[in-house]
């Protein structure tokens, strides 16, 4: 089993969701995108170390809440060049549309080897699946404890799960 962090850009087509990314070719990974496999596709949202300090009753062990979402699906291969350059511009697009300016000045060598050094792919998602576990499963005054807790911590991601779990309460 492989697993490759990658930015997706996220779309709807036909009524159907579709996933477009790209990996560099060196990772041989897309080699398996190829064989038609069913694929699994984990966003991650916040997450954070749930203390069992936090709850009423000592008999406890430590947890983690988080939230998730797992898309399935089957990766078709984009191959012609035009097609991977279309997957980076909707990438630009979608997290840095101030680069694309300075993408559009690039020399028409140097994107074309960029372009060979990637494989481009989209997925249609057959199966979406949103997970979470915010406590939900603990007292009011416990869940209460956790999101406080998680107020206070410097972790930027707690502090999302803490705003999470108020507006689920």
């Amino acid at each position: 089993m492989k697993a490759t962090h990658l930015p997706f850009v996220v779309e709807e087509k036909e009524g159907k969701v579709v996933l477009t990314s790209h990996m560099a070719r060196p990772n041989e990974q897309w080699k398996d995108l190829e064989s038609g496999a069913e694929l699994l596709i984990v966003f991650q949202g916040p997450h954070g170390y749930v203390s069992p300090s936090h709850y009423e009753s000592k008999i406890n062990v430590p947890t983690w809440n988080y939230i998730a979402v797992h898309a399935h699906g089957k990766a078709k291969m984009l191959h012609s060049p035009e097609e991977a350059v279309l997957v980076l511009e909707k990438t630009i697009g979608t997290f840095e549309k101030a680069y694309f300016t300075q993408w559009q000045e690039l020399s028409k060598e140097y994107k074309d080897g960029m372009i060979k050094g990637i494989v481009a792919f989209e997925i249609e998602v057959t199966e979406l699946e949103g997970k979470f576990k915010l406590s939900q499963n603990k007292q009011k005054g416990e869940r209460e404890n956790v999101i406080k807790s998680f107020e206070q911590s410097d972790d930027g991601a707690a502090r999302e799960i803490a705003k999470e779990m108020k507006s689920r309460a």
